[in-house]
């Protein structure tokens, strides 16, 4: 199955959506809208939810909001709402005017919890957190309702007007909605829907100092803003019969919500409690860590934005959990790389070499091909001199069967140059090979016409007389096992080996002016990008996006032939 944007694939949230264009349902209308709560960064799993709200609206003509849901004020912060906005435009979505928050509603919200109270259906609570835990009873025992369950309505909005004024002290006092102790729906259990916090908020300061609870705020935000799709992960399948509940006492425009499989990838995690930890411990140098699944993490590391658009229309939308192999997600920006990216000449562990029979001081500008999928692309130069450098792992001196890259007496060819012979190898002390003496046949120039000599092997090179420095990091999975969440402690499956740094590494002289976030294949080694954070001023740093090898493309060979 080939990674491509093409037609959109039958789904059964789009199944819905087209019958209720055929029934005229909410007269037409399709308004979805991404709610992501703006206390980290987004990750990869967002990435699922992002590309099916705004494709949807797309695809059906309607519209998209992007609202934050921010109702815990500990947690949020501004810079967490510029970047999820950088990530959705990244991406390469756009809500145009429709940027929404929570906490536009607040005043709204708690006009509707007086609503409730009136209605006789809420309730101020004076238990403990430990205490409601208590008194909510468990999957087999049903709850038993407060002391304070059956407070007069006057007693409640009086209270309430107090939390509101800052009279009570955190965690002292809570508003409830008046539900069903009994319901074997624990949502149902009587939940919390303001809870007294003094803390200053992001966009609304020291103006409240009670909160409402996420499950209050959200589904009474999709209602004020017309939201026909709601479309949530399956971890919100048992909160609907709540949601449904609220809206329906409140008598207000009543969204259809509509549950979807969350992203599971094997090899990641997909929480941000996790990746908090992952930040303060150290193991990782921040949110947008090249190792993270966070989008900025991705995106630093080289991924674009073509690529997880086609990785999310390829793995689907489905009612069910799965787990996803992390091949397919690099199998995915592989496809998209090869079409775009240039090739260039990259050593990144060098061993010099030395054509013995080349003239001293003369040097060659041979002709490289940019692109062999693009044609476009054209070609470009690259200097050829006497003195060489070529990969370590390109020379043994006791080559093993079938190895047929450089080894005394042996010939290769040089990447648009020369057949070479490996006539001696020099050795430091320690008895490290630190230098290769070779001939070359000048009969043999790539691109020339051929003396008829053939050589199984070729191999890449840099000038050392015009190479230039660089530190490349080669980024591998973060975690070494495939389910790291399902473990009793998830630092007990991080990869020692995630990162490694090459700090002399030889670059061919076309990347001196490499620009940030730039994208290039190293030829042989794998596909690599500008660090945007790390390069600049005299600095060059490139992250290995992934590498050339692709198992998800070999297992859907062998699918293909049956095997």
């Amino acid at each position: 199955m080939s990674v491509t944007e093409s037609k959109p694939v039958p789904n059964f949230i789009r199944n819905i959506i087209q019958d209720d264009l055929k029934t005229n349902k909410n007269d037409g209308r399709v308004h979805t809208r991404f709610p992501p709560e703006p206390n980290g960064f987004l990750h990869i799993g967002h990435a699922k939810s992002i590309c099916l709200n705004f494709g949807l609206a797309a695809e059906f003509g309607g519209t998209c909001n992007l609202r934050f849901d921010d109702t815990n004020p500990t947690k949020e912060e501004a810079a967490y709402v510029n970047s999820i906005k950088e990530d959705v435009r990244w991406l390469g979505f756009d809500w145009g005017e429709r940027e929404f928050y929570a906490s536009d509603y607040f005043e709204q919200l708690y006009e509707y919890a007086i609503q409730l109270i009136k209605a006789g259906k809420a309730y101020v609570d004076d238990l403990s957190a430990e205490e409601i835990r208590q008194y909510r009873g468990t999957l087999t025992e049903p709850g038993k309702e407060s002391p304070h369950h059956n407070r007069s309505i006057e007693e409640n909005l009086d209270l309430l007007d107090r939390m509101r004024t800052g009279e009570f002290s955190d965690g002292s006092k809570v508003l409830r909605a008046k539900i069903d102790m009994g319901s074997p729906n624990l949502n149902l259990r009587d939940p919390v829907i303001y809870r007294i916090l003094h803390a200053s908020h992001h966009r609304t300061g020291d103006k409240w100092c009670i909160y409402p609870m996420y499950d209050w705020a959200h589904g009474q935000s999709d209602s004020i803003e017309g939201i026909t799709h709601s479309i949530c992960t399956l971890e919100f399948e048992d909160h609907r019969p709540l949601y449904d509940w609220f809206l329906d006492q409140l008598g207000i425009f009543h969204p259809q919500q509509i549950e979807f499989a969350r992203l599971n990838l094997s090899y990641t995690v997909m929480s941000k409690r996790i990746f908090n930890q992952l930040v303060k411990d150290g193991h990782v140098s921040g949110w947008d860590d090249p190792r993270m699944p966070t989008l900025a993490g991705l995106r630093r590391r080289g991924y674009t934005p073509k690529s997880i658009r086609n990785f999310c229309d390829l793995i689907g939308v489905a009612k069910r959990d799965s787990m996803v192999d992390v091949a397919m997600l690099e199998h995915s920006v592989r496809e998209d790389l090869n079409k775009l990216a240039p090739r260039v000449m990259a050593v990144l562990r060098p061993l010099k070499l030395v054509i013995k029979n080349y003239p001293e001081g003369q040097v060659e500008k041979l002709v490289a091909i940019n692109n062999p999928e693009d044609e476009s692309a054209g070609t470009r130069t690259v200097p050829f001199s006497r003195v060489l450098y070529i990969e370590q792992d390109d020379f043994k001196e006791d080559p093993p069967k079938k190895f047929f890259r450089l080894a005394p007496g042996r010939e290769v060819r040089l990447r648009y140059a020369y057949i070479i012979k490996c006539e001696e190898a020099v050795k430091d002390a320690n008895g490290d090979v630190v230098e290769l003496r070779c001939t070359y046949d000048p009969e043999t120039k790539s691109g020339a016409v051929q003396s008829g000599r053939k050589v199984k092997g070729t191999i890449h090179w840099v000038s050392a007389a015009h190479a230039i420095d660089a530190e490349v990091r080669l980024y591998d999975r973060l975690f070494d096992k495939p389910k790291p969440a399902a473990e009793a402690d998830f630092h007990e499956c991080l990869n020692p080996n995630s990162l490694e740094q090459l700090t002399a590494c030889k670059l061919e002289p076309s990347l001196a002016d490499a620009q940030a976030g730039a994208r290039y294949q190293f030829e042989r080694l794998g596909y690599f990008c500008v660090d945007s954070k790390d390069s600049g001023q005299g600095k060059l740093v490139f992250n290995r996006t992934v590498p050339l090898r692709d198992a998800w493309a070999k297992i859907e060979k062998m699918q293909a032939q049956g095997k």
